[in-house]
Parts: structure tokens; sequence; C-alpha cells
């Protein structure tokens, strides 16, 4: 039933009737007939409507996180990713007896099928593991050359949530291993479109490069006016160690033959300065026996003496007065020191009696 007004005095209201249509406004629109120049204003006016109208079907969702024993320049580096990566969760800080294979199920709580770990070992060594959870494959890193946003502080800027572009290096496309560590970042650090915290703009592009044996990461934003590339950050370089077909284990796929472990990089440097004191050393014990060996007298040259002017005779003079003693400037500051001490001990008895 359709509501009814009421007047003041109680009784019902007659509903207001629908005022009639005019000649005019019964007769069918008629076309305009619309130029170019129109049209054009008109899409210039028009409000765009709303950009994502997909669905999200790639359902990727990355759990960064890790053990215990990490410093604060990777704490930073932790949260730089999870905020450039919208599809990524957190979790505690998992502890160092625990073993990885714990991961696998960490994800599955979560409701993750890549995961992100880093582990700290001896309070200064930081390696990375990326893993397609739970069946693999895995890859091991040794992190280095780490250097944060905040740390940073560079120029370019991009908006938070917004899908970035991967560069990859050529190289990527040589060998097999650096294929498959090519298709394990692109689904770990590829945003999916339409995904619920992403913004639907590509503003910035993450860039993996193959040098020296290792892959450099860096993260650029694309300025619109020409297309140039401002450095954001974070920047870190991941240097390979192995490759398992399982999750965080399992058979060896790959593994590096130019990796050195930070121990053994230690152990060299300690080994150089070692051999740089042992030569000293040596030099030194060899001046002291050449200082020890007698010396061998050369016969002596007449020739020698040939340009040898005879200096003059000076007469000898024989003193006959005693020279002055010459005076002790410290000990004479000493005797005044004693006399005038004397003094005072003097002169406060003789106040005390």
């Amino acid at each position: 039933m359709a509501a009814t007004k009421r007047k003041r005095r109680g009784s019902l209201a007659v509903q207001p009737k629908k005022p009639k249509r005019n000649e005019k406004d019964a007769a069918p629109p008629t076309k305009r007939h619309t130029t170019a120049e129109e049209v054009e204003e008109e899409e210039r006016d028009r409000i765009p409507g709303p950009v994502c109208k997909g669905k999200w079907k790639n359902k990727e969702r990355i759990l960064i996180f890790s053990s215990r024993g990490i410093n604060f320049r990777t704490r930073h580096l932790m949260q730089d990713l999870r905020m450039l990566m919208p599809h990524s969760k957190a979790d505690t800080k998992m502890d160092r007896k625990d073993k990885l294979f714990v991961i696998n199920e960490v994800c599955e709580m979560k409701n993750c099928n890549k995961c992100i770990y880093f582990e700290a070992k001896k309070k200064q060594d930081l390696y990375m593991w990326l893993s397609n959870s739970p069946h693999g494959p895995s890859a091991k890193f040794l992190v280095q050359n780490i250097h944060t946003l905040a740390e940073l502080k560079m120029t370019g800027n991009c908006l938070k949530g917004s899908r970035p572009l991967l560069s990859f290096d050529p190289a990527f496309d040589e060998l097999p291993h650096y294929a498959l560590l090519k298709e394990l970042l692109i689904q770990i650090f590829s945003t999916p479109r339409y995904h619920p915290k992403s913004q639907p703009f590509v503003d910035h592009v993450f860039t993996f490069t193959i040098l020296d044996n290792r892959i450099w990461f860096r993260n650029f934003q694309i300025i619109e006016e020409d297309a140039a590339l401002v450095e954001i950050g974070p920047r870190f370089v991941l240097n390979l160690i192995k490759i398992f077909q399982g999750s965080f284990g399992g058979p060896t796929l790959y593994e590096n033959p130019h990796y050195q472990s930070p121990n053994m990089h230690r152990r060299v440097i300690r080994s150089i300065t070692a051999a740089k004191y042992r030569e000293k050393q040596q030099v030194k014990d060899v001046q002291k026996l050449r200082k020890k060996e007698p010396k061998t007298l050369l016969p002596h040259d007449p020739t020698a003496d040939v340009f040898v002017t005879p200096a003059e005779e000076k007469p000898i003079e024989i003193q006959w007065v005693k020279p002055e003693p010459k005076v002790d400037l410290k000990a004479r500051k000493k005797r005044i020191y004693k006399r005038q001490r004397k003094m005072k001990q003097r002169m406060d008895s003789g106040k005390k009696k």
C-alpha cells in the first residue's frame, strides 16, 4: 500500500495528480546530427567507468617471514618487500631449532603457495629461500649488498600496491637453471591481476640482471613523460647456492660451482693478512742476521784520496779556568719547594701552640 499524507485535522489527504505531458514532451525525440568535434567533446567530458571490472583468478599468495637472529637491515628489507608485494602475507619468526620442512605446514595454514624465507646465521650471514610450496622446486641464495628503502633515499616513487613490470636479463634464457629461476621469480614477484589489495596501474619495474654469476635486483619508477627510469629501492644481490627438487629440501637439481661460503671467504681474508704479517717478520729476521755478520774490510783505494783537500790545522788551546757548573733547574725547584714546605709546617705548628 502506498503511504498517504495526513492533514493536521486528521483527515486523509488526496494524493497529488501527476502533471500532464505537453505535446512537445509527448512527441518522440528528434535525432540530432552530431559532428566529429561534438563527439570528441563528449568523450572528454565523459566520466570513465571503474577500471577493475575483471575477476580475480590468479590466487598466488606469498608468505614472507624470517628466522630468529636477523639484524635491523634484514627486517627493513622484509618490510619493503611486503609493501611492494600486496599479495604477500606475514608470519611470526621461526625458531632456528625447527626444521625447514615445517615451513610447508605454515604455508598451508596461511593458505599460501609460495614462500620467501630469510635465514640468518652467526648474526652476519643472510640466506634467502624461494620455494614453491608444497611440491617444489626451491632455491637457496646468499643475500649480499643489502640497501633498504629508508637507507637509499632515492628520488623515485610509486603507488603502493601497484603492479610491477618484470624485466629479465637475456642470459636467463641461455642456461636451464636460470630459466627455472626465471619462472620461479615470475610467479613470486608478479602481482596477480585484479587482486583486491592491488592497484590497477603499472608505474614501476623490477629488474633481474645476471652479472658475476649473481642475480642483481633493482626497483625503478617509470616516468610517464619520457619513459625514463628512476631508482626507488630496495636493492640486493642474490648469490645462488643450490636448487632443490622439493620444497626446502629433496634431491639437488643444480649446485653453483662458483659459490664460496662466507666462512671460507673470511678464512681466505685472514690467511692473506697472516701471510703479510709473516712476510714482515721474515724481513726483520733477515735484517737482524745481516747486522750480526762481521763486516768485510775492503782494501784501501789510493785513488780515493785524490780529491780530498787537507783541512786547516787549528791551534791547540789549553783551558786554564774551571768551567762553571750547569744549573739544574729541576733540582733547584725541588729545593725551593722543600724549603717553602718546611716554613709552612713551622708556621702551622707555632699557631697551634
